[in-house]
């Protein structure tokens, strides 16, 4: 008798029952079809399924629910009507307890797929909660083309390009909304050409809108072309119709690429920043900058980040991937100096800029990646006791992983937006490092995406 299992045949459109067993990485669920494994977007763990096969891969399938037999008891009917067809609802059908433990249990997925030093010892908290599950995020880029002769703005569709229109958002702060929409009404009242993918023609984009706490807009149309037509006509409808708006910019970004934004940014109303407010601080923040997306949850976060390194004030603290310096600078207070590096001109620019807005003098940010900016500063004399990083999605660069392993300052809180990258530093960092505690952070309710504070210490030698 051969020990050989036969290939699974299966073609799209087939349907078969499904058992959910767990949910993946982008948040959706997970059954084994005849030993291979199934993706069907919106099914939840301990349901029982009727899937539709929509692609067959060599080592996977995706599926969509046709049909649900028995659900699960988190089961919730999402606030938002295009939850489960546009890209960034992916969790609002899940119970939000259900999404806390979930997130938690993505931190030890990736542990266990990377293996650190010591993994399965290390102490992964419970999730923090966002204090709003809803009417939290504080930007959004609404693509903008032409259906059926009218103008439409929103959210791809999963895994396509097409637009679905987006008349309400329950997880944008509510005036983005009311902007987005009246931006749309002028744009067709107008006749401003939406872009045209297939032959890379028509004007606007994207709109991008920034809300902050202190109450102001800016709004940044994001062009195929400089030309902007009937441009004037738009800024005077805008000044009229949206107080609110004190910054209107364009972005010119031509062509056919897969990037949202272009190089070239230009001031067409208004000031040039926007203000928010974090920790006690005042942050001005151009078009391109970034901040995290759940402002109250921010300063939980850094607070967060503050207790890992429990900073002395005899402390300097290295502050690298600095962004705008919103993390360095709100603990400068609790330091005897803080030193940022940013890759980004301008970012390091207007940490600067921040730092003196708000009167902070023991600050300084400078240009140039943190693996070369360590080291010379060190061979300037510079001693150095504490180090916080935010990476982006990527993670660390493999150079500053070595830097920090010659440099090895004391105190080192690692905060992470991508678990798995995070896994795989740690299994670099680890055994110089240890791992006292993981803390994942929940900054986007309603979607897979969670953040996580982790305290290192140098292991005993």
């Amino acid at each position: 008798m051969s020990n050989t299992t036969s290939p699974v045949v299966v073609s799209v459109g087939d349907r078969f029952p499904l058992s959910i067993k767990k949910l993946g990485v982008a948040g959706q669920g997970i059954g084994y079809f005849k030993h291979k494994v199934c993706f069907v977007p919106g099914a939840l763990p301990g349901e029982q399924v009727v899937a539709e096969v929509t692609a067959v891969h060599e080592r996977f399938l995706e599926a969509k629910l046709h049909r649900l037999k028995r659900a699960s008891k988190d089961r919730v009917t999402p606030r938002d009507a295009v939850a489960g067809i546009a890209g960034g609802f992916e969790l609002e059908h899940l119970a939000y307890p259900a999404q806390l433990a979930y997130k938690r249990q993505m931190v030890k997925d990736s542990l266990a797929k990377f293996k650190p030093h010591g993994w399965r010892h290390y102490q992964v908290r419970p999730t923090l909660a966002s204090p709003q599950q809803y009417g939290y995020r504080n930007k959004a880029q609404f693509q903008v083309r032409e259906v059926d002769g009218q103008v439409v703005a929103g959210l791809y569709r999963a895994n396509s390009h097409q637009v679905v229109d987006l008349k309400e958002c329950a997880v944008q702060l509510p005036q983005t909304m009311r902007v987005m929409r009246a931006l749309v009404n002028m744009v067709g009242d107008l006749h401003i050409p939406p872009y045209v993918e297939a032959n890379h023609s028509g004007i606007l984009k994207t709109i991008a809108i920034r809300e902050t706490t202190t109450g102001q807009l800016q709004v940044t149309l994001i062009t195929n072309t400089k030309k902007l037509v009937k441009k004037h006509q738009l800024l005077e409808r805008i000044a009229a119709e949206l107080p609110a708006v004190t910054s209107v910019m364009q972005n010119v970004n031509p062509g056919d690429t897969p990037l949202v934004w272009g190089e070239e940014t230009i001031c067409l109303a208004g000031e040039e920043t926007v203000t928010e407010s974090l920790m006690g601080l005042d942050f001005k923040l151009s078009a391109r900058s970034f901040l995290q997306l759940n402002p109250t949850q921010c300063e939980n976060l850094y607070e967060l980040a503050a207790q890992a390194l429990d900073l002395k004030p005899t402390d300097t603290l290295i502050d690298a991937y600095a962004g705008v310096g919103t993390i360095g600078l709100s603990l400068a207070s609790r330091v005897k100096q803080v030193l940022g590096m940013e890759t980004i001109a301008a970012a390091a620019a207007d940490a600067n800029a921040n730092a003196a807005l708000n009167g902070i003098t023991n600050a300084r940010y400078e240009c140039g990646p943190a693996e070369e900016l360590l080291p010379k500063w060190r061979a300037a004399g510079q001693h150095f006791d504490a180090l916080v990083v935010d990476p982006p999605r990527t993670g660390l660069d493999d150079r500053l992983i070595e830097t920090i392993l010659a440099e090895k300052p004391t105190k080192f809180c690692y905060v992470s937006c991508n678990m798995a990258t995070l896994a795989r530093n740690l299994a670099r960092l680890t055994p110089t490092y240890r791992v006292d505690y993981i803390q994942p952070v929940d900054m986007l309710p309603q979607t897979p995406r969670c953040e996580a504070v982790v305290k290192l210490s140098l292991a005993a030698d």
